[in-house]
């Protein structure tokens, strides 16, 4: 290509600072391989309505590639169609798209992560208790199978019961009014599985305003998890990076407009983060480093 490609990103919302580490990501990716980056975000977080919107507007602009994460597991595939119709090539992230062309998907067996979590709680809590569960947006494909693979972990410890179930909508806010709700209406919870930190945190913010601390986990290594886990309100979290899989995306996207070839499926391995091994991501979103395409593509 004889100038610097053009990558529309497309990302959920401004809310989780998941997604402010995937715009990063992206950004520092394109920049390092001579392309430059425009970004597309519901001003509602995870609205259907305006990611399809967004869509519009992107092809508008006629970008040479998105590196996309779709709103909802399903509602977006007419508009991921004009995509396709329009011959763009499309690098799919996070969130695995259920219908249309891509490239590749870039992420995580979100499944096999939520059951190594949930284990390390159940462990901790000795094989029995009464817990709770958040997940994250009912129509996410991440909150979905997160849910199935906390549901597998529990079964695997008969003397561990789910007094409740509620979608905290990944975000820090409906979280915390969860959470207080929960500390209303159950005299006794031994842990509470969280699909992510921002509902994690929230929790914790809640707990803290009744001074009765709960013991729980969350998914993503955020740094405020971070600082969380070393204050020992978190019990641990898991690696799930969403700057480094917008890294990967981003240039698997770029490789493929070079004429590189580029495998249909990039998944990061599950790594546990405890207080015990925290120090690698004992950094600000700013100063972690992207992987090397090497590192991660066999």
């Amino acid at each position: 290509m004889t100038t610097r490609p053009h990558i529309a990103v497309f990302t959920k919302n401004r809310t989780n600072a998941a997604y402010a580490a995937a715009r990063l990501g992206a950004d520092r990716t394109a920049a390092r391989l001579g392309a430059y980056t425009s970004h597309f975000v519901p001003q509602t977080p995870d609205d259907v309505d305006q990611q399809r919107a967004l869509i519009d507007a992107a092809l508008a602009e006629r970008p040479d590639a998105f590196v996309f994460v779709p709103v909802h597991a399903t509602a977006v595939n007419d508009a991921v169609a004009k995509i396709n119709s329009a011959g763009i090539p499309l690098s799919n992230f996070i969130n695995r798209l259920s219908a249309g062309n891509r490239i590749t998907f870039v992420g995580s067996d979100d499944t096999s992560l939520a059951i190594a979590v949930a284990r390390r709680l159940l462990e901790h809590l000795g094989g029995r208790g009464d817990i709770v569960i958040m997940e994250g947006t009912a129509g996410s494909v991440t909150s979905q199978a997160r849910l199935e693979g906390f549901r597998q972990a529990v079964q695997q410890f008969p003397n561990v019961h789910v007094l409740a179930v509620r979608a905290g909508e990944y975000q820090h806010d409906p979280a915390r009014r969860i959470m207080e709700q929960w500390l209303g209406t159950f005299p006794h919870i031994d842990g509470i599985l969280c699909a992510n930190d921002v509902m994690a945190l929230g929790a914790i913010e809640a707990m803290q305003a009744t001074g009765r601390m709960i013991p729980l986990v969350g998914v993503n290594a955020l740094p405020e998890a971070i600082v969380a886990l070393k204050q020992g309100t978190l019990l641990a979290t898991v690696d799930f990076d969403a700057m480094k899989m917008a890294c990967i995306a981003a240039e698997a996207a770029i490789r493929h407009l070079h004429g590189a070839s580029v495998p249909p499926e990039i998944i990061l391995p599950v790594q546990i983060v405890d207080r015990s091994n925290c120090a690698p991501w004992d950094r600000p979103l700013e100063v972690r480093e992207c992987p090397r395409w090497e590192d991660v593509v066999p």
